[in-house]
């Protein structure tokens, strides 16, 4: 393929990608799948591809994927806001705050009352400073922040501001507790998890999450991993060939 063709073809050239992220991948393995699928569909060894925002394992939803050209947009789509739907356990805690590590201490929860999530759900709106789980991909001296944990390793996490511009309790039914929450950029919802354990004076861990919006981006509109990749492949199969005379 010479550079004619390269630069004529519509990925290099620039595309934003709405991808579904199904549990257990991590939002570098969709960036992975998806250039590794242009790459094979459109015979060329390189092309820029890129994630707005990083997506925990998981947790599932809306991963955007931007490649070739658009990868310069990736800075500004990763400060759009954010909105999750989920479910919190409340009366015990787990290392990680989710369910990659099992729970490691056990609290009380029969005395909460719907009352108490609700006002424990609305004292969180606003701009606060949160302290990120030690199990992130924040980097620490050079070193992933898991990395230091799973070595048994103390590191200390630093607080980061960030806004919770919406936290509504979507069910209730102890110990579960269903929510959707609209958030600034760097919010960790395992970490408000946590966080909305003590404010109850007991323990939360997080149990599923699914990301619904980013943005203007609805999940709703996002391929599946299948579907983006059959999408490549069609494209390149209708892409005209440009070979020198």
């Amino acid at each position: 393929m010479d550079n004619t063709q390269i630069l004529q073809n519509p990925y290099q050239k620039g595309k934003i990608i709405l991808v579904d992220k199904p549990v257990n991948w991590t939002s570098f393995d969709v960036v992975n799948k998806i250039r590794l699928t242009i790459t094979h569909a459109f015979k060329q060894k390189k092309i820029k591809v890129g994630h707005a925002g990083t997506l925990d394992p998981l947790a599932t939803g809306l991963v955007i994927i931007c490649t070739g050209k658009a990868t310069k947009k990736i800075a500004d789509l990763s400060l759009m806001t954010k909105e999750y739907t989920g479910t919190f356990v409340l009366g015990a805690t787990t290392p990680s705050f989710d369910l990659e590590k099992e729970i490691d201490r056990t609290y009380p929860y029969d005395f909460i009352t719907d009352e108490m999530i609700y006002r424990a759900a609305a004292s969180f709106l606003g701009a606060q400073e949160q302290i990120p789980p030690v199990y992130s991909a924040i980097q620490i001296d050079g070193k992933r922040a898991y990395n230091y944990a799973r070595e048994g390793e103390k590191v200390e996490m630093k607080s980061r501001p960030v806004v919770i511009h919406e936290f509504e309790i979507l069910a209730i039914r102890l110990p579960e507790v269903d929510f959707r929450v609209n958030v600034s950029k760097g919010t960790y919802i395992r970490s408000l998890a946590r966080d909305f354990g003590l404010a109850l004076n007991s323990g939360a861990y997080l149990t599923n999450l699914r990301r619904t919006r980013i943005g203007d981006f609805r999940v709703e509109d996002a391929f599946s991993l299948e579907n983006i990749q059959t999408k490549i492949r069609e494209d390149a199969m209708s892409f005209p060939s440009q070979k020198k005379e």
